[in-house]
């Protein structure tokens, strides 16, 4: 028996994309990730120093679809994995005034890190990290790939599948197939992070609370890093803005924008750190969909485009992300899983034995 083993690019090292390259490859594709990061996993990221370490990206996620609570089962088994309950309040628009926020839900976080699980799902698979793809082309032997950093890559892929947000995974589809192009959504919603470092002995931010959804100003999202599960180094606290403040300063300089969300997270009682560090995320999540950490004072909660991921059979190419499925993290994961299904459907690949 003649055996095949269609050999897949995917382009994105975020949760879809390894959910999708690690299906395929259980299956016995030939799978190669390429991530334009310093490593995988996407927004499930955390930034590391010599004393420190702060979740950037996702804060928390949560589980819906019995599929995805296997999987995260298999992730507290294998130590990447676990539940985190913070005190956690809502801050109303009277000042600092706080109410308990409700704590139904149970809330998962990456251990030691929010990166973990990523970490744990391309242990074994081929990623090349620092590739930013800039092209595709396609030939009768198959695809190729054009990386900014190395150019072209020798390899030859059978199948191509872009775990990339919606507006990355237009311009990389534009010049090849411009009416599913312009079809694919590409308004994703913005966020403006800080993190923040408190190293001097007896100056710490200890407000009576972990974590707190904020109604007002700037700021939508305050949590101390610490309080998760498996965490070490120096005292941190991790500033998330809004939606809509993030959007209205998407290009303003670093200085600006610490200037600002310090102002604000000074106003509930906070000293100022020693040491800051921001991060924007052009595409924090999809403006039509949900997340697990809800923007307080953003986009209005209308349903996700349902269609979990696309797949293109006549040219072997296919979109995941949680961008297409929702917006949550546990979206990512089903939508890398349902375009591998598609895959391994459309062309047959089939395991040695």
């Amino acid at each position: 028996m003649i055996v095949t083993r269609p050999n897949v690019a995917v382009i994105g090292g975020g949760l879809a994309g390894l959910s999708c390259a690690r299906h395929l490859q259980d299956a016995g594709c030939r799978t190669t990730v390429f991530e334009k990061a310093r490593g995988p996993g996407g927004r499930m990221s955390t930034r590391r120093g010599a004393d420190w370490q702060c979740d950037h990206g996702a804060q928390y996620f949560t589980v819906r679809d019995n599929r995805f609570r296997d999987e995260v089962a298999r992730w507290e088994a294998a130590g990447v994995a676990g539940l985190w309950e913070p005190r956690l309040v809502e801050l109303t628009a009277a000042g600092t005034c706080a109410r308990k926020a409700p704590d139904s839900v149970a809330r998962f976080v990456g251990i030691p890190r929010m990166s973990a699980p990523a970490g744990w799902l391309a242990s074994n698979l081929c990623v090349h990290s620092g590739h930013t793809i800039v092209d595709m082309q396609h030939d009768r032997a198959g695809w190729r790939l054009k990386s900014q950093e190395h150019g072209m890559h020798e390899d030859r892929f059978d199948a191509v599948v872009l775990a990339v947000p919606g507006p990355q995974a237009t311009v990389l589809l534009a010049p090849l197939l411009p009416l599913t192009a312009r079809q694919t959504p590409a308004d994703m919603l913005p966020c403006w992070t800080l993190m923040l470092r408190y190293r001097t002995p007896g100056i710490r931010f200890a407000p009576g609370y972990d974590a707190a959804f904020v109604n007002h100003g700037p700021l939508a999202w305050i949590a101390r890093d610490g309080s998760k599960p498996g965490r070490q180094g120096s005292e941190a606290w991790v500033l998330q803005a809004s939606a809509r403040w993030s959007a209205a300063h998407l290009e303003d300089d670093d200085e600006a924008v610490c200037a600002a969300l310090l102002a604000a997270f000074a106003e509930l009682g906070a000293p100022p750190p020693d040491a800051v560090t921001a991060h924007r995320w052009r595409y924090a999540r999809a403006a039509n969909g949900h997340s697990d950490q809800p923007d307080q004072h953003g986009a209005g909660r209308e349903p996700g485009l349902q269609r979990e991921a696309v797949w293109l059979p006549a040219v072997r190419v296919g979109m995941c992300g949680d961008w297409l499925a929702g917006g949550r993290v546990e979206d990512a994961w089903l939508s890398g899983r349902a375009l591998a299904a598609q895959v391994l459907t459309s062309m047959a690949c089939t395991t040695s034995s």
